[in-house]
């Protein structure tokens, strides 16, 4: 499968636009001519090659930037990156292209056609122009993907007719075929490829026209075409410019969620999650950047929620300058767990749930205002547990235990009360002076609520009253 990018330098741009003014590419060496135009731009007569001067005077509302290949280098990464939640063989086939070989993926994203209809709505998700398209080889594939001549087909038979009918200019895409061996071609009347397959290679091969028969005997599948892997990096990391600097937080969460969906799949394609993230804003001028650290509250790549997550500290932070960029940064991927066996299990989202609700509270008020209550293993009732007690979590194993403990024991009249259940024996800290001897009860008081309360073992003995569940 083929997904090509038209001028990934351009879109790089376009992605952090919310209107569609007038946008142009130039080049400022060694003259300044327009690289690259948007639709709107090319409607209104700009086109790639134009003098500056020429291009502002039928456009004098045209905006401008600076034509930078690395940021099409760095998109066509980013969606190699995300394409690797479909296969694990993905390749980035330069300038303007990403190969992905997904014959052993077709059974578990039901088939060509719905693998295609998903890839296209990501790469929407992710605001990219594409062309999609499929064949059983790499440079058939981008041939035909280019012509937007490319069904969904797998079988030699049904594309082989596809490929005859391109035109010869299809050759240079990718293949080394030089200029002047396809203005040959055209000088002898060669209209398509079926009639260059039909030239003799001999002949040709003398004409300096050897890469046409490669070329063509690899996209035929008549020779091998391995492509290098491409390696997805241990560390995520996506820049967005925006062609217009912002300080709007509606339009900052817009171009984020594009972030997340690239996120989202390189994170899908190692079946791993994130517990925390970092967001870079990136201001005019030299004004200082402001980062935003965003905690997860446990490992996860749903994206939905870490766009809430991330909604939360960008409504508590003061934006002093407009935005010209923005950057997500994601490292040290955490593996997920794989889903609950029993399909009814809803244990997992309970737990998940619970977690969302913590990490927006600290979003929200801020970590310190947040504080957890941690399990000690200690018998002792006064001594198990605390706000945010250094250490790991520790599962309780012991009877029921009321929420809401008093500071003291208090002492109760027991005729007072309807024991429910119980007794519950707690003898325990000897070994730091500090033991107990007691016999615990769950009751019903007079007014109705329960108590938890203890008979003392040892002299002067008596009734307390220690917790109340209600």
């Amino acid at each position: 499968m083929a997904l090509i990018l038209p001028e990934p330098a351009l879109q790089a741009k376009l992605r952090g636009s919310t209107d569609d003014a007038p946008l142009a590419l130039v080049d400022r060496h060694p003259r300044t001519v327009v690289v690259a135009a948007n639709r709107s731009a090319l409607a209104a007569g700009v086109f790639p090659g134009q003098p500056l001067a020429g291009a502002l005077a039928m456009t004098p509302a045209l905006r401008l930037a600076d034509h930078d290949p690395a940021q099409g280098v760095a998109l066509l990464d980013e969606v190699a990156c995300w394409a690797g939640r479909f296969t694990p063989s993905v390749s980035v086939d330069p300038p303007d292209c990403v190969l992905l070989e997904v014959a052993a993926s077709l059974r578990l994203f039901g088939g060509l056609t719905a693998l295609m209809d998903r890839i296209r709505r990501g790469l929407d998700e992710l605001g990219v122009e594409h062309l999609c398209g499929s064949a059983p080889t790499p440079l058939a594939a981008r041939w035909l993907t280019r012509a937007d001549k490319a069904p969904p087909v797998a079988e030699s038979r049904q594309f082989g007719a596809a490929l005859d009918a391109l035109p010869v200019a299809a050759l240079a895409d990718g293949s080394g075929v030089d200029d002047g061996v396809l203005a040959l071609l055209h000088a002898i009347g060669c209209r398509n490829l079926a009639e260059v397959a039909a030239l003799p290679r001999d002949a040709l091969a003398r004409r300096q026209g050897t890469r046409v028969g490669d070329a063509l005997d690899r996209a035929f599948g008549r020779r091998p075409d391995p492509r290098p892997m491409h390696v997805s990096p241990s560390r995520y990391h996506a820049r967005l410019p925006l062609p217009t600097p912002s300080d709007r937080r509606d339009t900052l969460l817009f171009l984020l969620r594009r972030l997340l969906a690239g996120l989202g799949g390189w994170l899908a394609a190692r079946h791993a999650g994130v517990d925390r993230l970092q967001i870079v804003l990136e201001h005019e001028g030299r004004r200082p950047e402001t980062a935003l650290e965003v905690l997860a509250g446990a490992p996860c790549r749903d994206e939905q929620r870490l766009l809430l997550l991330i909604r939360e500290h960008l409504e508590r932070l003061p934006i002093a300058a407009e935005v010209d960029a923005l950057r997500l940064e994601a490292a040290a991927p955490v593996p997920l767990p794989a889903l609950p066996g029993d399909f009814f299990d809803d244990r997992q989202a309970v737990r998940e749930n619970a977690e969302l609700l913590l990490a927006r509270l600290r979003s929200r008020l801020g970590p310190a205002a947040v504080r957890r209550l941690r399990v000690r293993p200690d018998h002792r009732p006064e001594h198990a547990g605390g706000p945010d007690e250094p250490g790991p979590q520790v599962e309780s194993t012991v009877g029921a235990r009321p929420l809401w403990l008093l500071p003291r024991p208090e002492p109760i009249d027991p005729t007072r009360l309807t024991l429910l259940d119980g007794p519950e024996r707690i003898e325990s800290g000897w070994w730091d002076e500090r033991e107990v001897c007691r016999d615990y009860y769950l009751a019903r008081g007079r007014g109705g609520s329960l108590l938890w309360v203890y008979r003392e073992l040892r002299p002067p003995r008596g009734w307390y009253l220690h917790g109340y569940f209600g």
